[in-house]
């Protein structure tokens, strides 16, 4: 019996194929998907191969399947959305990050953040005086 493939179904795939606009996710029973570049992360994506590469085996949640055409709408965003964190792993650099949802801790004045926010992105910082 053929799985069938619905919306809001969490699945597991194979990146089969990167474009400028997504990348393509093998799902299995000679079904495919895409992963459109908004729906790779909440963060402005310039390089879909920062995120993910062919070959990658990744976790996704159906969106949509069009009957029609065929096609099957799939996010990592939206898995990564359900658990309240994000994780993104950077390929460049290697590095992981978590971030946290930033409903978890209401609005904080920017004057506040701005020391830890510079901290955290590694950069250093050289005072004019």
């Amino acid at each position: 019996m053929v799985d069938l493939i619905q919306a809001g179904m969490v699945v597991k795939g194979r990146v089969t194929g990167i474009q400028s606009y997504g990348a393509f996710v093998s799902i299995g029973n000679n079904q495919q998907g895409l992963i459109h570049i908004s729906e790779i992360t909440d963060r402005y994506v310039q390089n879909i191969r920062d995120y993910v590469n062919v070959g990658d085996e990744v976790t996704v949640k159906v969106l949509s399947v069009d009957e029609k055409s065929g096609k099957i709408s799939l996010s990592l965003k939206a898995l990564e959305e359900e658990n309240g964190t994000m994780t993104i792993h950077l390929k460049k650099t290697g590095k992981t990050r978590l971030k946290e949802n930033p409903g978890d801790h209401g609005f904080e004045p920017l004057k506040e953040k701005l020391k830890e926010w510079i901290e955290q992105s590694g950069v250093k910082r050289t005072m004019k005086k």
